[in-house]
C-alpha cells in the first residue's frame, strides 16, 4: 500500500545556532523611545546660548559677579590699609611723623607719675626742703623761722646737684637708708621713707617710684597739679585756669669744664667740709683752747637759720691765736655749727667740736695764728643765710 503521509514543511524560521550548534547572534539593542523635551529642541537660539538663561537673568548675574568682584576688592584694600596703620600706630611712623603706642603710654605714664610725686613731695618733704626745694632759700623762709618752722633740709632744686649727684639709685637709697646716707651722720634728722628700710618707712614702692620721677622731671615739661584724693586738676581761683608747674632739672645745663663732681655730702660743697672733713667734724686735728688768747663770738639768735647770724663782720689779730665762742641761741631752727674758710675756700683746722648742735648752747674753737687777709666763716648746715667775714689784720 502507498504510504500516503505527507512529507514534513521546512520550518520558515530557522533554527537558532545554539540548536544547530553554532555561535549565538546577538541584534542591537532596542533603544527605547524616551520624552524628550520638547524646549531643547524649539526654544529659540538666544535661549539655547544662554543654558536656558534669559538675557535680563544673564546680565543681572553679571552685575552680581562685578558687585561681588569689587566686595572683594575693597575688602583686601580695608584689611590692607589696616594692616599698614596698625604698624604704624604701634612702631610709629617715619620720619617721627607718630610716637609708637608704647612710647606714647610710657610717656602718659611718666607725666602721672611725676604729678602724684609732686604731691608726695608736698605732703612728706616740703616742710624740710621747702615746697620749691630750695630749702633756707625759699621766699618765705624768714617767716616761717619767726614762727619755729624754719627749714632744716638742703637745698634740692640746684642744678649742680640735679645734674648727676641725684641720680635715680642716689635718691632711692637715701630714701631706703635716710639721712646717714648723705652725710654718714647717724644722727641725720632726714628719716628713712621707704617701707623697704630699717626701720620701715612709709611709703611703698610705687610711691617711691613717683617721689623719684618728681626729683627727676626736667624743667622743659608743664604739669598739672591734681587734687591728692580725687586726682582731678586743681582750678586756681584768681585766673580760672589749672594750676600746673614744671620739672627742676634744666636738661641744657652743663656744668664748667673746670668743675668736679659734686661731692657725696652736701656740707662739703656749700663751703666747710673741705675734701677731708668729716661731717659735723673739724677736718683735721688743732691744738687744744688756750684760755688766755683772745677771743671772738659770733652769735646765732632764734631764728637764724633765715636771719643769718647777728655778727656779719668779725675782726682778729694777724699771726695770733684766739678763741672763737658760738653762742648758739636758736632752739627752733637748728642745728648749727660754725667754721672759718681762707681766701681759697679751703677750712681753717679749729681746735674742738664743730659738730651741728640745737641751742641754747656755747662751744668754743681754738683758731690757730691766721696770716693777715679776709676769711668767711659759717654754718655748714644753713651756709647761704647764715655767713659772715672775718678780717685778720
Amino acid at each position: 500500500m502507498t504510504d500516503q503521509t505527507p512529507a514534513p514543511v521546512p520550518d520558515a524560521t530557522p533554527a537558532s545556532p545554539e540548536a544547530a550548534g553554532g555561535p549565538e547572534e546577538r541584534l542591537p539593542a532596542t533603544v527605547p523611545q524616551q520624552a524628550l523635551s520638547a524646549e531643547r529642541f524649539d526654544a529659540a537660539p538666544s535661549v539655547k546660548a544662554t543654558a536656558g538663561l534669559t538675557p535680563q537673568r544673564s546680565a543681572g548675574i553679571v552685575r552680581q559677579s562685578a558687585a561681588a568682584r569689587w566686595v572683594g576688592f575693597l575688602t583686601v584694600v580695608f584689611v590692607s590699609l589696616f594692616i599698614v596703620g596698625y604698624w604704624f600706630y604701634e612702631l610709629g611712623a617715619p620720619a617721627g611723623i607718630s610716637t609708637p603706642r608704647l612710647t606714647a603710654e610710657l610717656d602718659k605714664q611718666q607725666v602721672t607719675d611725676v604729678e602724684r610725686g609732686y604731691n608726695l613731695f608736698e605732703a612728706n618733704c616740703a616742710r624740710c626742703h621747702g615746697p620749691n626745694g630750695l630749702g633756707p632759700n625759699e621766699p618765705d623762709a624768714a617767716a616761717k623761722a619767726a614762727a619755729g618752722q624754719g627749714y632744716i633740709g638742703p637745698q634740692l632744686n640746684a642744678q649742680e646737684k640735679l645734674f648727676a649727684h641725684l641720680n635715680e639709685q642716689y635718691l632711692r637709697n637715701v630714701l631706703t637708708v635716710g639721712g646717714r646716707y648723705v652725710c654718714g651722720n647717724p644722727l641725720s634728722a632726714m628719716p628713712v621713707w621707704s617701707d623697704k628700710g630699717n626701720p620701715p618707712g612709709p611709703l611703698n614702692y610705687r610711691q617711691i617710684d613717683e617721689l623719684v620721677a618728681f626729683l627727676r622731671a626736667t624743667s622743659n615739661h608743664t604739669y598739672e597739679i591734681r587734687d591728692a584724693s580725687t586726682n582731678e586738676p586743681i582750678i586756681d581761683p584768681a585766673t580760672g585756669k589749672v594750676k600746673t608747674f614744671t620739672g627742676w632739672s634744666d636738661p641744657n645745663y652743663k656744668p664748667a669744664p673746670s668743675s668736679t663732681p659734686y661731692p657725696d655730702c652736701y656740707l662739703k660743697a656749700v663751703g666747710g667740709g673741705g675734701a677731708s672733713a668729716a661731717p659735723g667734724g673739724s677736718g683735721a686735728p688743732a691744738a687744744s683752747i688756750d684760755p688766755n688768747a683772745p677771743t671772738v663770738t659770733v652769735t646765732a639768735e632764734t631764728g637764724a637759720a633765715t636771719a643769718g647770724f647777728k655778727e656779719t663782720t668779725l675782726s682778729a689779730k694777724a699771726d695770733t691765736a684766739f678763741t672763737l665762742i658760738f653762742d648758739n641761741q636758736d632752739a627752733t631752727t637748728g642745728p648749727h655749727n660754725v667754721v672759718i674758710n681762707d681766701s681759697s675756700g679751703a677750712p681753717v683746722a679749729l681746735g674742738g667740736d664743730t659738730a651741728f648742735f640745737t641751742g641754747p648752747e656755747k662751744r668754743s674753737y681754738a683758731v690757730p695764728a691766721l696770716k693777715a687777709g679776709t676769711y668767711t666763716y659759717l654754718c655748714q648746715v644753713h651756709p647761704t643765710t647764715m655767713k659772715g667775714t672775718l678780717e685778720v689784720k
